[in-house]
């Protein structure tokens, strides 16, 4: 099985090109799902079919899925939803906010995880592409394995819940045995924590990242690489979405087509040695499969949609006693070109006339460069408290 999830800052066309790559790999005969983990979803507008909280067929080889945490509480977890229901009205919440509030936070995504973790395990599809939310979301989304277990483990730890139960087997007024719910939350543990060392695979899952040729988009673009990188995910690829055409604006948007070409630069160079692949502005709105099919045969023109795209990895942070390492690939590079700046959490990186911007980790804005060293490739940049 191969797993694509999609991310970039909100708004940058994340839906319109996972949709078109789900699509390609559809027609390349490979048994695909698109799944939507935004609450905000905008998967069923994309596809111009209305979609539900189970996988469904809208073309030969084609299946979509929008979550609904609720839906999927149900369905799986509905020992663990009654437990932390009861709870939150033992201590004298209301009904209704209690049934709100037995959805934890981070349960959104968890259920995507579930849903995810089963589909492996069964091997389903071929490939499954994520329609992920925006950057912050989606880092949060790959980290949450650890965050859900500490929250829910100090919220609803068997030593917290036995003090107030007379004996192991005592029911809730639901009917629901603790052990029932409690046994489920070791099974949410246990399935979380599977996939995402299925997510650590290279050979499995990529991340690949939209951005558009504007400043603000590639710096976050750049933020969440490095993170991903920091994490050990692998980002196979990084689409420059919304390319406006050079011979087809007018006068208005002369200033813009300039500064287009100069940020597509900087991706090229800040981005390398990543496949940068291009989509053109389609000039309207894009709904509906045969503009995703135009989409997606330029995007991935002369490639297979669900191939590892790259695989590598290009910079890591090591831990040392003094602070941090940072290394960094630079191919092709003498020492004697390299000039360093460092601006909060961001390093500058000057070679003769070409620099390259990346952004640090946000703790590294507290850090001092202290010394560089060049071990061709690597770049190794000691950071200090």
């Amino acid at each position: 099985m191969r797993i694509i999830l999609f991310t970039g800052k909100g708004g940058v066309g994340k839906t319109t090109v996972a949709a078109s790559t789900a699509l390609k790999a559809a027609k390349e005969g490979k048994k695909t799902l698109i799944i939507s983990t935004d609450p905000a979803h905008s998967l069923s507008d994309a596809l111009d079919i209305r979609l539900s909280p189970e996988p469904m067929e809208i073309a030969p080889n084609l299946f979509a899925q929008e979550f609904d945490v609720y839906y999927s509480m149900e369905k799986y977890w509905n020992n663990m939803r009654n437990l932390m229901n009861t709870v939150f009205r033992w201590r004298g919440v209301k009904n209704v906010v209690a049934e709100e509030l037995s959805v934890l936070p981070g349960m959104e995504e968890a259920s995507a995880f579930l849903w995810l973790e089963k589909y492996y395990e069964e091997g389903t599809y071929d490939v499954i592409v994520i329609d992920s939310a925006p950057t912050g979301e989606t880092l949060t989304l790959l980290s949450l394995p650890q965050v859900v277990k500490s929250w829910m483990t100090k919220a609803f730890s068997r030593k917290n819940l036995a003090v107030k139960t007379v004996t192991k087997g005592v029911k809730f007024f639901t009917g629901v045995p603790l052990d029932a719910g409690l046994e489920e939350l070791d099974e949410l543990f246990n399935k979380l924590e599977k996939i995402q060392q299925v997510f650590l695979d290279p050979e499995v899952a990529s991340i690949r990242i939209v951005t558009n040729p504007e400043r603000m988009v590639i710096k976050e673009a750049k933020r969440a690489y490095t993170y991903l990188q920091l994490y050990g995910y692998n980002v196979d690829a990084v689409i420059i979405n919304r390319i406006l055409p050079e011979k087809s604006v007018g006068e208005a948007f002369k200033y813009y087509i300039e500064s287009q070409k100069g940020y597509i630069e900087e991706i090229e160079e800040s981005f390398n040695p990543l496949p940068i692949l291009k989509v053109q502005h389609q000039g309207q709105e894009v709904f509906g499969m045969e503009q995703l099919e135009t989409i997606s045969n330029s995007l991935y023109e002369g490639k297979n949609a669900s191939d590892v795209l790259y695989l590598d990895k290009p910079y890591e942070v090591i831990e040392n006693s003094k602070g941090y390492f940072f290394k960094t690939r630079l191919p092709f590079v003498v020492e004697s070109d390299i000039e360093l700046q460092k601006f909060g959490d961001e390093l500058i990186i000057n070679i003769g006339n070409r620099r390259k911007s990346i952004m640090l980790p946000r703790f590294a804005s507290f850090l001092k460069l202290e010394e560089y060293r060049f071990q061709a490739p690597w770049l190794v940049i000691s950071l200090v408290k």
